[in-house]
């Protein structure tokens, strides 16, 4: 789990990278502009390494099932070397998927103006400026993200199912409880990850209101990433205890 949740957290720089700094550079100047080029290679990169991450908590959603019920294999199946070959299945997953997706946009015919009625570039509010029918886009982009969102989300789903079963057989309440808590980090973080994009991309209407996807946009993007490093900390007591010999040694705490 350590190794995913490390993976974890550089995967989620660059998702945050790839557009949190351009919208703050809007936010605060002007003019605010984006190339068409940097649009698409935006678009590109948020959607590869949201992908990735949905590959990811999938693949530690299987870990926590072989952890908890299947505990004696747990070392020999799941190993360093299994766990390297996972990451890099899901990264590759990741990078080639919106690469269809991208190639329709990018020879779509824009008339202008164009502005982009959104906090960053994504395929819903550039499909609304294009001069031409986008329902082969919109069919495309529903299919892509129905297969890659609903898929991972079910083996996570049947992943869970099989884990709360085993925990209620568990004799004792302090076994059980030890048992959810080392899933209860990654279940908060899956339920507000695919919260999100569920009602984002999955849906056949170019768009609903301009405040329901910028809202929405802002869960997946900036709160999810942000609430990840706290969720999986306050859960974990070694690193509360770190954090309270340090407070401590600061004088914070007696």
């Amino acid at each position: 789990m350590y190794r995913f949740i490390s993976i974890l957290s550089f995967l989620e720089l660059g998702y945050t990278a790839a557009t949190i700094p351009k919208m703050l550079w809007n936010l605060l100047s002007e003019k605010k502009t984006i190339s068409f080029s940097g649009c698409l290679l935006q678009i590109y990169f948020f959607h590869s390494l949201g992908a990735t991450e949905c590959y990811l908590l999938t693949a530690m959603a299987y870990d926590r099932y072989l952890a908890i019920c299947q505990p004696l294999r747990y070392p020999t199946r799941m190993t360093p070397a299994l766990c390297v070959k996972i990451a890099i299945g899901c990264w590759l997953g990741g990078l080639a998927g919106p690469v269809a997706e991208i190639s329709l946009v990018s020879r779509l015919p824009f008339c202008g103006p164009n502005r982009i009625q959104h906090i960053f570039c994504d395929f819903p509010p550039v499909l609304s400026l294009a001069c031409t029918d986008t329902s082969v886009n919109v069919l495309v982009d529903f299919v892509i993200n129905s297969c890659k969102i609903l898929a991972t989300f079910l083996l996570v789903f049947s992943s869970y199912v099989q884990i709360i079963r085993t925990v209620l057989r568990i004799p004792s309440a302090a076994g059980k409880r030890k048992a959810f808590s080392t899933c209860a980090s990654h279940l908060t973080v899956v339920l507000i990850f695919y919260g999100s994009i569920l009602f984002m991309y999955v849906r056949l209407k170019k768009s609903y209101s301009l405040d329901h996807d910028r809202a929405l946009a802002v869960v997946y993007s900036v709160l999810t990433p942000f609430l990840n490093p706290f969720i999986y900390s306050l859960r974990n007591k070694d690193i509360k205890e770190a954090v309270r010999r340090q407070l401590k040694r600061t004088g914070i705490l007696e």
